[in-house]
C-alpha cells in the first residue's frame, strides 16, 4: 500500500519537530503523530497573571548551540535571567543569606565542595559521550549510586548537603538514585557540574520571549496538517518495505518511523518482536525524574526591592528550588519554584489549593510574608501528566546504562530514536531534544537517499 509518508514521528516535543522539520527541508514526506491536544511535549507556556509564563522546560545556556541556532532560525529572541542580588540557602533548617557562586557555608565544607566539584568534573571529562558504558570504570561506576559515591568521599556535611541539592535541582531525583556513572555523563554531556547550577554562563542563563513552547509552537505552524494532534499511539510494527503505526482506532504507514518519546512512554508501545533486549531495557529503566513547577505573580517585586535575586535552594520544605520569574519588561513580577525528588513525589496528585498554600509559605521563608499574596497563581504536577509521568528527563537506574550499552541511539530496523535522553549534548535539556531530532532526521535523510 502507499505510505502515508516517508517517516512517520512519533511525538510533537521539540525533537519530533525538529527532526520532522529537517526531513522536510530535506525533500522527505513527513506525518508527526502527537497524543496530546497540543505540540511541546515537556515544553507549555501559557498566561498566568496576564503574561505567559513557562511551566515546562524555559533556560537555555550560552554553550548550548543546537537550540541557540534554532531560536535564530525561527526568529525568537532570547532574555536574560535575572540573578543580581542576595541568594537564600536554606539548609538544616536554617536560612542563610550569601553573595556570589559559593554557598554561605562553613570554610572547610566550601573547600571541601570546590574540591569535589573539580574531581567530579575530572571523572566526568573520562566518560566517553558516544558510548559512556566503555569508561575505564563503567561496570563499578553504574552499579554504584551518587549517595554511596558522596558517603565515601565527601566528609564534611556542608558539601554534602550542597551535592545533596544540586542533585535535586539538576535531575528532579534523589542521589540514592542515580547511577553514578549517568551522573558523570550528564555532567559531561554539559559542559561540568558549574554550568549546571548557574545562570551567569550556565544552562540557566537566558530564557525565552514568548516562553520555550515557541520553538515547538512555530515548527508545527510552518508543517500545517503534517501534524495530527490527540492520536495516541499504542503500537510501531515492522514489515518488509516499512512500518505500520496503529493508534486509537487508526494506522498509518510510512516507510521509516522516528520515536521521539521519553523511553519511559516508548514502554507503553507494543514494537513486535524487533527490538532488541538492550533496547527493552532502555524503555523498562529510564523512569522520569519527578518534578511539580509552580509559578507565582505578584503587583511588585518585592523580592528585588529588598535586594534579593529571587534565587534560593533548600533541604526542607516543599519548594527546594526558587528564581526569579520576571517577563523579559519587567512589568510582570513573578517567582517560580520547584517541588524536586521525594518530596514531589510527596505531593504529586495533591489538590492543587494545598500545593499553592505550601508553595507560597516557601517562598514567604524565603523572601518575606509579601509571597503569600501573590496576584496569581498556577502549577503543574508534570508526575501526574500521561503523556510525560515525570520531567525533566528518563534517569537510567543503577546498572542499566552499561547494560543497554549503544541501544539508546542505535536504529532498529525501520525505527529511528530521538528525545533529549538520546543526547550526546545538553542530554536533559532542550538543546538536546534539537540536538537528537537533527541526528535522527540525518540518519534517515541518508536512509532515503540510498534508496531513491
Amino acid at each position: 500500500m502507499q505510505p502515508d509518508a516517508d517517516v512517520i514521528i512519533i511525538g510533537a516535543g521539540v525533537a519530533g519537530l525538529t527532526a520532522a522539520r529537517a526531513l522536510t527541508r530535506a525533500g522527505a514526506s513527513v506525518l508527526v503523530l502527537e497524543a496530546r491536544e497540543r505540540v511541546g511535549g515537556r515544553t507549555l507556556s501559557q498566561p498566568v497573571g496576564g503574561e505567559v509564563v513557562d511551566l515546562g522546560g524555559q533556560w537555555v545556556g550560552p554553550h548550548q548551540r543546537h537550540v541557540l541556532r534554532m531560536i535564530e532560525e525561527l526568529g525568537l529572541r532570547r532574555f536574560s535571567q535575572f540573578h543580581h542580588g542576595t541568594k537564600v540557602l536554606d539548609v538544616r533548617g536554617e536560612r542563610r543569606t550569601y553573595r556570589g557562586k559559593m554557598p554561605a557555608l562553613p570554610l572547610l565544607s566550601l573547600l571541601d565542595l570546590q574540591r569535589n566539584i573539580w574531581r567530579l568534573d575530572g571523572l566526568a571529562r573520562r566518560v566517553p559521550l558516544e558510548s559512556p558504558h566503555t569508561a575505564p570504570k563503567a561496570a563499578e561506576w553504574d552499579t554504584l549510586t551518587l549517595e554511596a559515591w558522596k558517603q565515601r568521599h565527601i566528609p564534611s556535611w556542608g558539601a554534602r548537603a550542597a551535592l545533596d541539592i544540586a542533585t535535586r535541582a539538576i535531575f528532579g531525583a534523589e542521589p540514592s538514585e542515580l547511577s553514578f556513572l549517568h551522573f558523570l555523563f550528564y555532567v559531561h554531556s554539559n559542559g561540568g557540574l558549574m554550568p549546571l547550577t548557574e545562570i551567569e554562563n550556565g544552562a540557566q542563563a537566558e530564557r525565552i520571549q514568548g516562553g520555550a513552547q515557541s520553538i515547538a509552537l512555530r515548527i508545527a505552524e510552518a508543517l500545517g496538517s503534517r501534524v495530527v494532534l490527540s492520536a495516541p499511539v499504542r503500537a510501531v510494527l515492522q514489515e518488509a518495505q516499512g512500518v505500520v503505526v496503529h493508534g486509537d482506532g487508526r494506522s498509518w504507514r510510512g516507510r521509516y518511523a522516528v520515536v521521539a518519546v521519553p523511553p519511559a512512554l516508548a514502554e507503553r508501545m507494543d514494537f513486535g518482536s524487533e527490538l532488541p533486549a538492550a533496547r527493552r531495557r532502555a524503555h523498562a529503566d529510564l523512569p522520569m525524574g519527578s518534578v511539580i513547577k509552580v509559578v507565582a505573580t505578584y503587583a511588585r517585586p518585592f523580592w528585588r526591592e529588598a535586594g534579593f535575586s529571587g534565587e534560593a535552594v533548600s533541604d526542607t520544605g516543599p519548594v527546594r528550588l526558587c528564581f526569579d520569574d520576571t517577563d523579559a519588561t519587567g512589568h510582570h513580577p513573578a517567582l517560580v519554584g520547584f517541588f524536586l525528588g521525594d518530596t514531589a513525589r510527596a505531593w504529586t496528585g495533591r489538590p492543587t489549593d494545598e500545593r499553592r498554600r505550601a508553595a507560597l509559605e516557601s517562598f514567604a521563608r524565603f523572601f518575606g510574608p509579601q509571597a503569600l499574596e501573590p496576584a496569581a497563581y498556577a502549577d503543574l504536577d508534570w508526575i501526574a501528566e500521561p503523556w510525560s509521568t515525570g520531567c525533566y528527563v528518563g534517569l537510567p537506574r543503577p546498572g542499566a546504562l552499561t547494560a543497554i550499552g549503544d541501544a539508546l541511539r542505535a536504529p532498529c530496523g525501520r525505527v529511528h530514536w530521538a528525545g533529549t535522553e538520546t543526547a550526546l549534548e545538553g542530554c536533559g535539556y532542550i538543546d538536546g531534544a534539537v540536538e537528537s531530532g537533527q541526528r535522527a532526521a540525518t540518519e534517515l535523510s541518508t536512509r532515503l537517499h540510498a534508496t531513491r
